[in-house]
């Protein structure tokens, strides 16, 4: 990418694989690079209730890392209670999904920073709305992907299935993150992040490891960028973006 990129939307392989938290170290590790960084979190799903209105975790997490005084109803313009994809959970709750109302938003918070990290749900082909797929929303805003996938056997066959889409439907991919998002041994996370670069073409940023429940703890920002840093090849990434290092 040879232009100055405006944002990132980070998407997954698939769920639970570590997006909101390799989303989090990213806003970390950019801001420490003198990056003021916006945040936002469209579509947040399975969040816990309190007095019957949803919590959204995620989105709050961000605005939490990020220290950003941003309204959370434009980080997060819609949140639903049950555990299924957004579009899925929209139309249980009788909720109709409006993405102009949504790049409204990110609008608004692209005018307030100079970077947003956008992070999508669940995985790449997630119905966000009835009869839509998350891609089309990403090609609403025009923003490049950041795939995290998981770092276990069988992440060779969902990583290069998603990178394919992404090729058929014109995305640009900036690079690829593996997570370790459970503490089990895996003989074949050592080889799997090569073998899909190798067969995807698509830059490889690092691994990221597991972390346990440390990186939640809101005064462990320094930390989550100090690990993000170390395991993430950040001159390849804001090179990527358009971006360029603090000196």
């Amino acid at each position: 990418m040879s232009m100055r990129a405006e944002g990132i939307f980070i998407i997954g392989t698939d769920t639970a694989v570590g997006k909101t938290l390799i989303a989090a170290g990213l806003v970390a590790a950019l801001q420490d690079q003198g990056i003021d960084v916006g945040v936002m979190k469209p579509l947040e799903s399975g969040a816990p209730s309190f007095k019957s209105s949803p919590i959204p975790r995620d989105a709050l997490y961000l605005k939490e890392i990020a220290g950003v005084h941003d309204d959370l109803d434009l980080i997060n313009p819609y949140c639903f209670q049950a555990p299924l994809a957004p579009g899925v959970a929209a139309e249980q709750e009788g909720v109709e999904v409006d993405l102009q109302r949504i790049k409204g938003m990110y609008e608004k918070l692209k005018e307030r920073h100079q970077f947003m990290v956008v992070e999508g749900a669940g995985g790449l082909l997630v119905p966000i709305a009835q009869g839509v797929l998350l891609p089309e929303f990403i090609k609403l805003l025009g923003l490049p992907l950041l795939l995290v996938a998981r770092s276990s056997l069988g992440t060779i066959n969902h990583t290069l299935l998603s990178l394919s889409y992404c090729q058929q439907e014109g995305l640009d991919v900036v690079g690829l993150i593996t997570s370790k998002s459970t503490p089990d041994a895996d003989l074949s996370e050592a080889s799997n992040p090569q073998v899909i670069a190798q067969f995807s073409g698509v830059p490889l940023l690092g691994a990221f490891p597991y972390l346990r429940d440390y990186a939640g703890v809101k005064g462990n920002r320094a930390f989550l960028a100090q690990i993000f840093t170390e395991h993430i090849d950040m001159e390849k990434l804001l090179k990527g973006l358009g971006l360029t290092s603090k000196p």
